[in-house]
């Protein structure tokens, strides 16, 4: 696996909670918004009469945006992304926020020129994740198999998406490997998978 992070070209990363310091209170967005304790919100969302939706996406979407213009990066990701770009990594974004708050993300924690507008998959271009259609998108995109692909995020949904897709899984920001049957490696934080990229192979 070693050899395969410095050898991979086409890395995506989950926005919130792996670039960024997870500050989202899901618990408080189902009780603004009427959605039962255990349910997805999107799914949710998605299931309710048009109207209803509608007004509850622009309330997600006005508190989402607060979210992210206050983004702090997560410990490491600077310096990793820095560091994939520095080596003409190819990098994409995929994240279940909507695209439009993904830049005022990227510029809050310094990230924004490392990702090209092309490469960025928000809930508009792709299906939410655990859906694999967001990397099967991105692989088409870079004209690669999906096994090329490495998914680095810090939850179960980033993990399902990309072995669904055929693509390797990274863990990051959470204190043990929580989804081992899921997960390719994992790592404490951006700083020890950067650590890892830059072992010499062999």
């Amino acid at each position: 696996m070693k050899d395969f992070l410095q050898q991979c070209q086409h890395w995506v990363f989950d926005m919130d909670g792996t670039l960024t310091l997870a500050v989202h209170d899901f618990e408080h967005i189902r009780q603004q918004l009427d959605i039962p304790p255990t349910a997805d919100i999107l799914e949710h969302l998605a299931s309710l009469p048009t109207a209803e939706a509608q007004a509850k996406h622009a309330w997600l979407l006005e508190h989402e945006h607060e979210l992210a213009a206050n983004s702090q990066p997560a410990p490491g990701a600077h310096e990793l992304v820095t560091q994939l770009h520095q080596e003409g990594r190819q990098l994409a974004i995929l994240t279940r926020n909507a695209h439009s708050l993904v830049e005022v993300t990227l510029e809050a924690i310094g990230l924004k020129p490392f990702f090209q507008p092309q490469n960025i998959y928000g809930r508009e271009q792709a299906q939410p994740k655990p859906s694999p259609d967001g990397m099967l998108k991105i692989a088409r995109n870079w004209q690669v198999c999906p096994s090329k692909l490495i998914m680095v995020g810090d939850f179960h949904f980033d993990l399902t998406s990309a072995k669904h897709a055929g693509a390797r899984s990274i863990l990051v920001n959470t204190p043990t490997n929580l989804w081992p049957k899921l997960t390719d490696l994992y790592v404490p934080d951006c700083f020890a998978l950067l650590k890892q990229v830059k072992q010499p192979t062999g």
